[in-house]
C-alpha cells in the first residue's frame, strides 16, 4: 500500500480526533426507512476479467480526508470510503481484506486510475462534466456541499466577502476551478493536500479554506482556532470514478452501490465514521432507499456562478 507520509503525519490529529469522539451510537431508528419500504435488492453481475484474476480490488482512496479516508493512529486506513473499498471486497470475494487500497491525492487521482495503477477510484470525487470527459462515473455514493473555514476573528462572513482575499483549496478540486470562475476578485492559493490547506489558514497565508462541508466541519470541531462560516454552496454528488469504456466494471460497480442503498448500507456506514452528533445532519448527504442523488448532467457546476 502507498502512503503519503506528510499528509499522514498532518491529519493524525484529525483522525485521532474523529477517534477519541467515538463513532456513532447504535442506531435508535431515526433516520431508518419507514416500515414497508424495503426495494428490491439487486444481484451482483460478473465481475470485471482482470479483478476476478488479481483475486482482489485495486482501489484508489484518499488518506488525507477524515472521515472519509484517512490514516488511523495505529496506521490503518478508515473511513466512509475505506468502507466501501471493503465491503466491494467482501461482496466480490466473502473477505473484506481482499482490496489493495493506494493513496491519491485530488490531483492525482485521476492519473492513478487512468494508468491503471488502480481499478477504481472511490476518493471524494466530485461530478463535473470535464471530468465525465476523461472518466466514466458510477452512480453517487455520497453528495457533498461546499462551505468556508476560516479563523474565529476573521471578517470573512460570506462569499462576498472574499474579495482581495487569498483563499485556498486543493490543487484540481472542483473548488479551485469554481474560483476561478466565479470569484475572480479573489486570490487563488492551490496546494496539494487538505493538511497543507488547513496549515494555510492558521499561519496566515490564506484568509479561508474553500472545501467539502464533512472535512471542514471535523477540522473546525476539533481545532479550537477555526469555525464555519454558513454560506454553503456547490451541491453535487461524488461517485466512483471508472476507466472510460470499462463497461464490466461500472456494471458491477453500480449493481452493489445499488444493492447497498436497497438494503440501506449506506446509513450504517455512515454512522460507523460519523461522531454520533453529526449523524443527524448527514443523514441526507448518503443514498438511502428513498434518498436519490442526480448529477447534474448538461451542466457544469464548476461554472455555475449561481450556486453561491
Amino acid at each position: 500500500m502507498k502512503r503519503l507520509i506528510p499528509a499522514i503525519l498532518a491529519v493524525t490529529l484529525t483522525a485521532a480526533a474523529f477517534a477519541a469522539w467515538g463513532f456513532a451510537a447504535p442506531s435508535s431508528g431515526t433516520g431508518a426507512a419507514a416500515p414497508g419500504a424495503k426495494a428490491q435488492v439487486p444481484k451482483l453481475p460478473a465481475l470485471p476479467p482482470d479483478v476476478k484474476q488479481n483475486k482482489r480490488w485495486r482501489i484508489g482512496i484518499k488518506c488525507d480526508f477524515p472521515p472519509f479516508g484517512f490514516i488511523d493512529v495505529q496506521g490503518k486506513n478508515g473511513g466512509y470510503e475505506v468502507d466501501i473499498a471493503r465491503r466491494f471486497a467482501q461482496l466480490a470475494f466473502g473477505r473484506t481484506n481482499r482490496v489493495s487500497l493506494t493513496c491519491t491525492t485530488t490531483a492525482s487521482r485521476i492519473p492513478t486510475l487512468t494508468s491503471q495503477r488502480v481499478d477504481i477510484i472511490i476518493s471524494t470525487l466530485t461530478w463535473t462534466a470535464s471530468r465525465a470527459e476523461q472518466i466514466d462515473f458510477s452512480i453517487p455514493h455520497y453528495s457533498a456541499t461546499g462551505r468556508l473555514l476560516v479563523k474565529n476573528d476573521s471578517n470573512v462572513q460570506t462569499l462576498n466577502d472574499l474579495r482581495g482575499k487569498n483563499v485556498v483549496t486543493t490543487r484540481g478540486s472542483i473548488y479551485a476551478t469554481w474560483m476561478r470562475n466565479c470569484l475572480k476578485e479573489a486570490n487563488i492559493l492551490e496546494v496539494d493536500g487538505t493538511a497543507a490547506s488547513v496549515l494555510a489558514v492558521k499561519d496566515g497565508r490564506a484568509d479561508a479554506f474553500m472545501f467539502d462541508d464533512a472535512f471542514v466541519l471535523g477540522v473546525a470541531t476539533q481545532d479550537r482556532e477555526l469555525k464555519l462560516t454558513n454560506d454553503r454552496f456547490l451541491a453535487v454528488p461524488w461517485g466512483i470514478g471508472i476507466r472510460k469504456g470499462d463497461d464490466a466494471t461500472a456494471r458491477w460497480v453500480n449493481a452493489a452501490l445499488r444493492r447497498m442503498k436497497a438494503k440501506d448500507e449506506f446509513n450504517a456506514i455512515l454512522r460507523r465514521n460519523t461522531p454520533a452528533r453529526f449523524v443527524s445532519s448527514f443523514l441526507g448527504n448518503v443514498p438511502r432507499p428513498r434518498n436519490n442523488f442526480q448529477y447534474p448532467v448538461g451542466k457544469d457546476p464548476a461554472s455555475d456562478c449561481t450556486q453561491g
